[in-house]
């Protein structure tokens, strides 16, 4: 655009200078009808042969007559050149006007459609800036929206520490009240060992789930994986990855979840945000089911693989959105697992 504005601006100032050039050549012909005007008048008071010729013998001698002679042939030699002179500038005037004229035409027309391009290119620039502070702003509330997810994450994976913290507790409260019982039934008696050595009923369930990894049903009946384990990069936020301590299902609306492992409940509560929790004891594992609308079942409830423990909550899309997590328990730690290694593929 610019190199077009310079050649439109090369081209005005072309066409300025020859209209100058026009004005001048208008001068020379107005001074060339005077001088023609002037030969038509003189022309005029010699167009008498005799008045001619009287001119010439009217000379004091020879020579001045001869003078008088080539003076009156110059003069008619001079009108004629004057008169070609004339009608050559006319003609040329008269071309480079038309030349002008049609150069200027094509020069404004250019001109006028680029200036159309350029009004199209600033409404489009216009629409731009008004798409990308559309886009930046979606892009905060975005951040704003993965920020506040990933704080209801934190607050998941705090509340499910808790409760398994508080049910790990609660086994060993009940271990040291048996112990002590035990003990004062019968001094000599050993202590019993910790929950951190379960029972043999304990050790097969753990064993038997171990047994299944690869091969243990999913939580939802058809569904597909949107979030996988651990770090994940955010799809059009570049530079923003969210972390999850588990798998997020999503399924059809009013999608029945179902433990994917007999077992015991051990916790059932809500989250503000994230809907309810439930937790199912598997020996030394555990499986959490969060974002849950409806749970069917209490502490303390057996379940069995594949029996229905509640209904997913929905996301904005309107599906079921299922947060599934897999722990192992080890002392009065837990570790995350990667549920995709365990459910069947």
């Amino acid at each position: 655009m610019r190199l077009f504005d310079r050649q439109v601006l090369l081209a005005e100032g072309t066409i300025r200078e020859k209209e100058d050039q026009v004005k001048a050549l208008g001068i020379r012909v107005e001074k060339l009808k005077a001088q023609y005007k002037e030969m038509i008048i003189h022309a005029y008071k010699t167009r008498n042969k005799n008045g001619k010729m009287m001119f010439v013998l009217s000379a004091d001698n020879y020579y001045e007559a001869q003078k008088r002679n080539k003076y009156l042939k110059s003069i008619t030699a001079l009108h004629k050149k004057q008169v070609a002179i004339i009608a050559s500038s006319q003609k040329k005037i008269n071309s480079e006007i038309e030349a002008i004229r049609l150069e200027k035409e094509r020069k404004q027309a250019l001109l006028s459609q680029k200036r159309l391009e350029r009004q199209e290119i600033e409404s489009d620039r216009e629409k731009q800036q008004l798409l990308l502070s559309e886009i930046q702003k979606k892009e905060a509330a975005l951040r704003a929206e993965i920020q506040n997810n990933e704080r209801k994450k934190q607050q998941i994976k705090n509340k499910i520490a808790e409760a398994i913290k508080r049910e790990l507790a609660e086994i060993e409260r009940k271990r040291k009240e048996a112990d002590r019982k035990r003990k004062a039934a019968n001094p000599n008696a050993k202590e019993l060992p910790s929950f951190t050595d379960e029972s043999s009923e304990g050790k097969i369930v753990s064993k038997n789930f171990e047994k299944n990894k690869g091969t243990l049903p999913w939580p939802v009946s058809s569904g597909a994986i949107t979030e996988g384990f651990g770090k994940n990069k955010h799809p059009s936020l570049s530079g923003v990855y969210t972390n999850n301590n588990g798998i997020d299902l999503s399924c059809a609306p009013g999608c029945g979840i179902r433990a994917i492992f007999s077992g015991k409940v051990t916790a059932v509560f809500p989250i503000a945000g994230a809907g309810k929790v439930i937790i199912i004891k598997h020996g030394n594992y555990r499986t959490v089911y969060s974002n849950l609308k409806e749970a069917f079942v209490s502490i303390g409830d057996e379940v069995t693989t594949k029996s229905e423990i509640g209904i997913v909550s929905l996301n904005e899309s309107a599906l079921g959105l299922l947060h599934f997590e897999i722990h192992h328990v080890s002392g009065m730690t837990t570790k995350s697992l990667n549920p995709s290694l365990w459910l069947d593929h």
